[in-house]
């Protein structure tokens, strides 16, 4: 196989123009807000990867868990032509998946004495094809490069691009099967939610599948916990918004004014990270010609991180039009994977 090939279809002036506007409507909102997706630069993406390993942060353990546990079986139920992997980031988890696509069905290889061999690093069964999709075209580039090099036999094509304002699922080889792991989903609100799981069905034939990660509901202390942990890490990576806008937009925030929080709403069952301001100040961004206020004590909505129950799960897959077909969780129940099929 040739090395990996990356398209790009969200464009760095894309980009630029969708911060720009997510920057002006979040910024004279009241309560300000702005979005999660813009946290990723390269040393965003490189926090992330570091929060991961935190003691505090169970989510990524819990969803490893349950892949080492469930991926064979998962790959046995599926039996996918192409994987497509949304926000991909570095693709770690995703070689569980492609070990146990390995391990399963017949492969495309020789046999020895009747029975199926596959060589090393090579997926058998029917998948021929992987899909990392991701806006950070550093991070996706070398994903799939390296995904490329441990998996010879397995075409790879990253695609950069912002899922969360268009899906277009890659035309690959059938059944494909959608991987959005690592609680992502619970970043976006109620009704981008909806639109985004029905966009997903609309872009699948029926019988094709989605493997779905969710964070669950549980103690606050746990969650809190979580998003404010004791080295300051998620801290670091929750103001590295400003140092986006201050690189792209020529904003003058002064990133240490600002103080981490992360705030259980039980009401909405999210967690919500904030960056409070530290005393009165004004800020300039000359990218979009704005000037605006804060005051000390103000807070800026910057994440919301939603858990979810089973039932919740269920039922928003089934509006959008997927069909439940297993519910895995780790031992501890911190954390779920859905596997969902889409109805005809």
């Amino acid at each position: 196989m040739p090395p990996a090939t990356v398209e790009i279809r969200h464009t760095p002036e894309q980009a630029a123009e969708a911060l720009r506007a997510d920057a002006l409507t979040g910024l004279t909102s009241m309560p300000k807000w702005l979005p999660p997706k813009w946290f990723y630069d390269a040393r965003g993406s490189e926090l992330f990867e570091d929060i991961t390993r935190l003691p505090e942060y169970y989510p990524a353990r819990a969803e490893r868990e349950i892949l080492a546990e469930r991926a064979p079986e998962l790959a046995t139920v599926t039996r996918p032509g192409a994987l497509v992997e949304l926000g991909s980031g570095s693709s770690v988890k995703t070689r569980l998946l492609l070990d146990a696509f390995s391990a399963n069905g017949p492969p495309d290889g020789p046999t020895e004495g009747g029975t199926s061999v596959a060589p090393s690093g090579t997926p058998s069964g029917t998948l021929r094809e992987f899909f990392p999709l991701d806006v950070s075209e550093q991070a996706l580039r070398e994903a799939a490069h390296a995904i490329a090099e441990t998996y010879p036999a397995l075409r790879v094509h990253g695609v950069v691009d912002d899922f969360t304002s268009s899906l277009a699922v890659p035309d690959g080889s059938r059944p494909r099967l959608v991987a959005f792991l690592g609680g992502t989903i619970g970043n976006l609100l109620p009704d981008e939610r909806a639109k985004f799981l029905t966009s997903l069905r609309d872009a699948l034939d029926g019988g094709e599948w989605l493997l779905l990660g969710t964070d669950l509901v549980k103690d606050p202390d746990t969650l809190v916990r979580a998003y404010a942990d004791s080295q300051g890490v998620t801290g670091e990576f929750n103001r590295n918004v400003l140092h986006v806008l201050n690189a792209e937009l020529g904003a003058d925030f002064v990133p240490e004014a600002f103080t981490h929080r992360a705030v259980w709403d039980e009401r909405q069952e999210w967690i919500e990270m904030r960056l409070r301001a530290d005393r009165d100040m004004r800020v300039t961004l000359p990218g979009i010609g704005l000037e605006i206020n804060f005051t000390e004590g103000e807070e800026m909505r910057t994440e919301v991180s939603t858990k979810f129950r089973r039932e919740h799960v269920a039922s928003e897959l089934a509006t959008a039009g997927f069909e439940l077909h297993s519910w895995w969780t780790d031992a501890a129940g911190r954390f779920a994977l859905s596997l969902a099929r889409a109805t005809p």
